[in-house]
């Protein structure tokens, strides 16, 4: 399968994933670590990829949704940003009930 593909298939199986240096419990880089800190703090589960520890990820994701850093949020299939912007609505409440709903329409789609 084609890394591009293989991306894909990880965003369109989970509604909500992270891509990241490093894993929510042992971040890489401070990006990273503030941005799931953020996404932990809504209370709903969520799925990551360490781009650290797959290279052909790592060199593609910023090709799939032309998006050039690292942490890269998908919710239900779309990008929603990186560090700046979830930071950006977790601070004005907005990130929570995205996630929320994200989470619970997993099992309707």
């Amino acid at each position: 399968m084609d890394v591009l593909e293989r991306i894909g298939q990880q965003v369109r199986e989970n509604p909500i994933i992270i891509y990241m240096k490093g894993t929510p419990q042992l971040p890489s880089c401070g990006f990273s670590a503030r941005t799931s800190q953020a996404m932990q703090a809504c209370g709903v589960e969520f799925a990551y990829v360490n781009v650290l520890a797959d290279p052909e990820i790592f060199q593609n994701l910023p090709r799939f949704a032309n998006w050039p850093t690292f942490p890269q949020v998908y919710v239900k299939g779309e990008l929603i940003g990186g560090h700046d912007i979830v930071m950006e609505m977790y601070q004005q409440g907005e990130l929570k009930p995205l996630l929320e709903q994200a989470a619970d329409n997993s099992g309707n789609a």
